[in-house]
């Protein structure tokens, strides 16, 4: 059997005057690494798509970070310079395909964005610079790292007992990478919270009726996802769901029919 595909919706960038669909690296690295899987670049466009044509080609969807951040206005919310940057294209590529995703039980594993797009897609919101909101410890990359360093396990997450991450992972506490200064304000209805910073931030969602695997964790098991125990462990859970689809769905040939 070949390694089965998942798609991965792409941030617009400009380069020397140019506009690329990109996806970063760690992301793709991750998938082929430590879930197993290939990944197809889905690039970003506001209109023209059709979701289901994406969907019907690959075996999951794997959502990855990004610099920028869903429009405030897809949450009903007024949109301010400080909110940004955005990537309107990210967003109307992005949300559909959660959707439909979950609709078709197609594995799903959104990070850092991602979960925000997760959660935004479902009919939840966002709280912006959430640093300046009493209580709450800043979870922005620290000021003068490398990129290592912008990404270093410095961050204590408690995971719910009973959760599906703790079925992975298991219940209680981890340490993990966590950079932002957005999260979940409102949570979706259909989602279920599976894991929370020591201030009470959000860090981890799962879908409530799904019938595939769909997950979403705020920080970044992509990064450290060959070297660290429960970075590996989510990749790999989500590789194992993105075969069994894969696997589910393949066609019968007649010499299987006969036997």
């Amino acid at each position: 059997m070949t390694k089965p595909i998942v798609a991965i919706p792409a941030d617009i960038r400009s380069f020397d005057g140019a506009t690329w669909h990109a996806v970063q690296h760690q992301y793709l690295r991750a998938a082929l690494n430590a879930s197993g899987v290939m990944a197809f670049i889905i690039p970003a466009f506001e209109e023209g798509y059709d979701t289901d044509a994406i969907l019907d080609r690959v075996d999951g969807l794997l959502i990855s970070g990004s610099a920028s951040n869903v429009h405030p206005s897809l949450y009903g919310a007024a949109a301010n310079d400080k909110d940004g940057p955005f990537d309107p294209a990210r967003d109307a590529t992005s949300l559909p395909l959660i959707r439909r995703a979950i609709d078709r039980a197609i594995p799903l594993l959104a990070i850092c964005r991602g979960i925000q797009e997760l959660n935004v897609a479902l009919g939840g919101s966002l709280a912006s610079e959430i640093q300046e909101q009493p209580g709450n410890w800043d979870h922005r990359r620290p000021e003068g790292v490398d990129r290592d360093g912008m990404y270093a396990i410095r961050q204590t997450v408690h995971v719910k007992e009973g959760s599906c991450i703790a079925g992975i992972l298991g219940p209680g506490e981890i340490r993990v990478n966590s950079l932002h200064r957005q999260a979940i304000a409102r949570t979706a209805p259909r989602l279920q919270v599976e894991a929370v910073a020591e201030d009470g931030t959000v860090e981890a969602v799962s879908v409530i009726d799904a019938k595939a695997f769909a997950v979403g964790v705020q920080w970044h098991p992509e990064y450290w996802a060959e070297t660290d125990k429960s970075s590996n462990q989510l990749f790999a859970a989500f590789g194992d769901a993105v075969r069994a689809y894969a696997a589910a769905k393949l066609p019968v040939s007649p010499a299987q029919s006969i036997a």
